[in-house]
């Protein structure tokens, strides 16, 4: 059997829905791909495509050290991790954003009155964002349930992502800034694009293609610098 030509890296959790149905309106997903699948790969030869899914944070690792020739991941593990990779697609699904949030009704610092205590899984953005507003921060760093560390005193704000804020609304916190609006971004190998230029440049056409227009949402790294500059 003939082995497929390119490799993609698949987001699991809030993203994979979204990239199935967009791999499927382009052609693009053979059978067997679903979110209710036990299966982490998936190949295609007659499409000359292997996908496999791997967790969010880990498709930035696999792209950048060749494990794949692309993957699909959110702009907010892009900005956080700073991959070496080439970023040539904003594919305008996923929309959401990083913010600052804190209680609705703030009490006293929770650290005596030193530096303001941030919770967050994104340390990167968080530091790069207070570095600009020139406000020193002890940042806790956190895997999940962010939005718990004010409410039991771990911290005074908390940096997370956020879609609709519902979820911040539910545990009683408001948005102090929106930091970035994040998508969903194709990201490419840096040594795949030139070994297999024809067709990666193939995929990325027809990837855009499928993208549509660039719509309002289209702001992501706005407010805060990026870890690398995109590519042209």
């Amino acid at each position: 059997m003939e082995k497929p030509s390119l490799t993609l890296a698949l987001s699991k959790g809030r993203l994979l829905a979204p990239s199935i149905a967009f791999l499927k309106k382009l052609g693009l997903a053979g059978p067997g791909l679903s979110e209710e699948s036990r299966r982490l790969t998936f190949d295609w030869p007659e499409k000359g495509l292997r996908l496999f899914l791997v967790r969010a944070t880990d498709v930035p690792t696999y792209v950048e050290y060749g494990a794949a020739d692309m993957g699909i991941v959110g702009k907010d593990l892009l900005l956080e991790q700073a991959p070496d990779v080439y970023e040539p697609v904003d594919l305008r699904y996923g929309f959401c954003k990083v913010v600052l949030a804190q209680p609705l009704h703030p009490g006293k610092q929770t650290n005596g009155g030193a530096k303001l205590r941030v919770a967050t899984k994104y340390p990167n953005i968080t530091e790069r964002y207070f570095s600009e507003q020139g406000i020193p921060i002890e940042i806790v760093k956190l895997y999940g349930s962010i939005e718990l560390a004010p409410l039991v005193g771990l911290a005074e704000q908390i940096v997370d992502l956020s879609s609709t804020g519902e979820t911040l609304r539910a545990h009683h916190l408001e948005v102090v800034e929106e930091i970035v609006h994040c998508s969903a971004r194709l990201i490419v190998n840096r040594a795949s694009l030139k070994l297999k230029h024809p067709l990666i440049q193939k995929m990325i056409d027809r990837i855009k293609k499928g993208a549509g227009r660039p719509g309002e949402n289209q702001t992501a790294g706005a407010k805060i610098k990026r870890g690398r500059p995109s590519d042209p």
